[in-house]
């Protein structure tokens, strides 16, 4: 280890790895990191982008990476170890958009809708987490979405990858606590991010007259609503910043009340449909379960 990074191993601050850091969450969460003194490795397929929006610091380092290529993932993990000493927290936040019904999906975009946003979380979390059980400590945060909760029409497929990572974020919470590592999942509503832009949202090559009603008003209703989204980007990463620092990080971190008022909506959706079919469901047991 070279002499910097002993100095930045022993410092107090945190030492953060991002993905997707070249726009978007990716960079309100590195520059509020970098803004209160954090070392932040901030990962994009075109680092120089980070450093477009970013500048040069001391404390930051710009590092290639395809979440996709998971050879790439543990180089960049590496190269993080060797700047830095550690990582402290890992922020799964590389991802994309796909905007169509369920049926107007295509094999192929629904495989590369789940290679990036869940296949490619998983390259990344494999390769930063030895390093975080070397430390026996660490906090792993998974951008997920509300539509990770809650399924909306025309977002199916980004959903269910969504719906993929809440699993994953609350599997790791269980499998990590006894080794010294957190793991939450944040769920953000709509943020007035570049998300509904062209090079983030992907929108299905098929589109079927019949899901007008539903799916079709969706894509209306996006076409009008980018960049008029209630969430601000650089509150949530300060959030963030407050979920790193708590002694006893939540599992999930909703974020916005767009998803605070959806969360609450699909819990009473869910109870009162768990208590009208509760017969039928417990009727399935065997007659010497004792209830």
């Amino acid at each position: 280890m070279s002499s910097t990074s002993a100095s930045s191993a022993s410092s107090s601050s945190k030492v953060w790895f991002i993905t997707g850091a070249s726009r978007g969450f990716g960079t309100e969460i590195a520059r509020a990191a970098l803004a209160r003194g954090d070392r932040v490795v901030a990962t994009a397929r075109k680092p120089e982008a980070i450093e477009a929006e970013l500048g040069r610091h001391e404390h930051l380092l710009a590092v290639a990476l395809d979440v996709n290529d998971e050879a790439q993932a543990h180089a960049a993990a590496q190269a993080a170890i060797d700047r830095f000493g550690r990582i402290d927290i890992l922020v799964n936040n590389a991802g994309y958009g796909l905007l169509g019904a369920v049926e107007e999906a295509s094999t192929q975009e629904v495989e590369r809708q789940f290679a990036t946003n869940v296949f490619g979380l998983l390259k990344v979390t494999r390769a930063v987490l030895p390093h975080m059980r070397r430390e026996k400590r660490g906090h792993v945060i998974s951008i997920s979405s509300i539509g990770g909760y809650a399924a909306y029409p025309g977002w199916g497929v980004y959903g269910a990858t969504k719906f993929a990572v809440e699993g994953l974020s609350e599997a790791l919470s269980h499998e990590l606590a006894p080794l010294g590592i957190h793991a939450t999942v944040v769920e953000p509503g709509f943020f007035r991010t570049d998300f509904l832009d062209r090079n983030s949202l992907v929108k299905v090559e098929t589109e079927i007259d019949d899901y007008a009603p539903t799916v079709g008003e969706m894509r209306e209703l996006m076409a009008g609503a980018n960049h008029q989204q209630p969430g601000d980007p650089e509150k949530l990463a300060q959030a963030l910043l407050a979920l790193v620092d708590a002694k006893e990080p939540p599992v999930r971190l909703p974020l916005g009340s767009d998803t605070v008022d959806k969360i609450l909506e699909k819990n009473r959706f869910v109870e009162r449909e768990l208590e009208a079919w509760k017969t039928v469901a417990i009727s399935t047991d065997h007659d010497d379960v004792a209830r």
